[in-house]
Order: structure tokens, then C-alpha cells, then sequence
């Protein structure tokens, strides 16, 4: 009887599922990869973790952009930020912050930069705030600093990278 038992466990694993996690390329105008990001489940919206090499040395705007389209070389076909309660822009504007707003990535002199940063309430999952809507999301990076207050983009300068987020499988 025991045996009968053990086989039976042995035939029917458990099934556990991953948390949802998604990718971006970010490349330049060139189309050269000068990052890569991933995003997970965080609290209250997801986590983007990103590595750049290669970008100018200084702090640079980071967002995500409301639609998932890289056309080079100024990456506008991105849109403008992820924004899906319809909020002003900028971490320290006191009427809230797009969902696509973050904190500014520093990059060394030596071109390399990385960071994890939350971008709140953005989602995995569908429904309001999901990274995959119809027509998608993408991460871009600018050339200057956001101010973390001027409506509706920062004042961040010329988008110098783009990647579309892509869900993984």
C-alpha cells in the first residue's frame, strides 16, 4: 500500500507558477543595445531593474512611455508617459505622478550605469495600469535629468534610448 502511495505522488507534481516578469532591450538611434531591464511584481506596482553601458556619464530621465514602439532616431513613436490615471508628471508634484515616472539613473564616467526603481501603479497583470495594453509600453531614456515636477515630461531633454516591454513567457 505504501508503494501504490509513493508512486502516485511521484506521478502528479505540483505545479507552481512563476510570477509574472517582463524584459526591454534599450537600444540607441544607432539600434546599438546599450541596456537591458527587467520588471516584476513590486509593491504597490512593479520593480524595473536596469543596467546601461555605453550612455553619456551623468543622471538621465528614466520613464515608461505609453506605447511600445522604438523608431529611431528619437524614439517619439514611444509616446508620451505611461500615465494611465490621468495624473501630472513628476515624482514631487504634490497632485501625484504618472505611473511611468521614476527616478533619475545615474550613470559613471565610465558610461555604466544601474538601478532598481518602482514604478507605481503599474501592473503585470491586465487590467488598469498593465504594461500590456493594446499597442504596448516601452522604457526610454533620456539625455538631461528630470526635474521630478515640470508637467507633462520633466524636462528631461531628447530621448537617447528605447525598448519595448515584452512579457516573458
Amino acid at each position: 500500500m505504501r508503494l501504490f502511495l509513493l508512486a502516485a505522488f511521484v506521478s502528479f507534481p505540483v505545479l507552481v507558477s512563476a510570477a509574472p516578469s517582463a524584459t526591454a532591450t534599450l537600444r540607441d538611434a544607432q539600434g546599438k543595445a546599450v541596456g537591458t531591464a527587467t520588471i516584476t511584481p513590486g509593491d504597490g506596482g512593479v520593480k524595473i531593474a536596469v543596467r546601461v553601458s555605453g550612455v553619456a556619464p551623468g543622471l538621465h530621465g528614466f520613464h515608461v512611455h505609453a506605447v511600445g514602439k522604438c523608431e529611431g532616431p528619437e524614439f517619439k513613436s514611444a509616446g508620451g508617459h505611461f500615465n494611465p490615471a490621468t495624473r501630472e508628471h513628476g515624482l514631487d508634484n504634490p497632485k501625484g505622478s504618472h505611473a511611468g515616472d521614476m527616478p533619475n539613473l545615474s550613470v559613471g564616467p565610465d558610461g555604466t550605469g544601474k538601478g532598481e526603481f518602482p514604478a507605481r501603479g503599474a501592473t503585470l497583470e491586465p487590467g488598469p495600469g498593465s504594461l500590456f495594453p493594446d499597442g504596448g509600453t516601452a522604457l526610454v531614456l533620456h539625455a538631461a535629468p528630470d526635474d521630478m515636477k515640470s508637467d507633462p515630461a520633466g524636462n528631461a531633454g531628447a530621448r537617447i534610448a528605447c525598448g519595448v516591454i515584452e512579457r516573458n513567457p
